[in-house]
């Protein structure tokens, strides 16, 4: 397995909207284990293929204790992973879309690919997403509190959506003008 480079804002290949996965072969299985390497090498909660510049629709998630806030209809992922997992719901989506939503909740939220920078955003605090699994098998998952509120920042993402988009066009500036002097 191998841990991939996170593109960084303001990288325009974080604006790809991703493409639909047509099959879910060994080359997924393979990307989608790879994204749960990165993701846990980088201390992040969940990835979007996108982040990585592999434009499909696929997303992983870890969210420490929320084991109380979502229902799974599926048998946990058991990790291939040789990074210790952080919490015991690692979750893979493949072409995942909400299909029910409601309440709003604001959140602080970070990215990995806006490194040290946090930002108030109003999202759903409860959602129902159906996808597929890493094996292709369909499922449906009900999330509440910051596994919804996850799963909205990830699913974003491929759309070409950044949580920073949700900011005021000053806040954005300041924070390319932030990164420019990082660099």
């Amino acid at each position: 397995m191998m841990i991939l480079p996170i593109l960084k804002f303001p990288d325009e290949r974080l604006r790809t909207k991703a493409a639909k996965v047509e099959m879910v072969d060994n080359t997924i299985k393979t990307l989608v284990d790879n994204m749960f390497e990165t993701m846990y090498a980088k201390d992040g909660i969940g990835l979007a293929a996108t982040q990585i510049d592999q434009h499909l629709q696929i997303v992983v998630m870890d969210v420490p204790d929320s084991g109380e806030d979502y229902q799974l209809l599926l048998k946990k992922r058991e990790s291939k992973t040789k990074t210790p997992l952080k919490s015991k719901h690692p979750l893979c989506f493949i072409n995942p879309i909400i299909v029910g939503k409601d309440g709003k909740e604001v959140h602080s939220e970070g990215c990995l690919s806006v490194p040290n920078y946090y930002a108030d955003v109003e999202r759903f605090n409860h959602v129902v997403v159906e996808a597929l699994d890493e094996n292709g098998k369909k499922f449906t998952l009900e999330a509440k509190n910051l596994l919804a509120i996850c799963i909205q920042h990830e699913l974003d993402h491929l759309k070409g959506i950044l949580f920073v988009d949700y900011l005021s066009k000053l806040k954005q500036r300041r924070l390319k003008d932030k990164l420019k002097k990082v660099k």
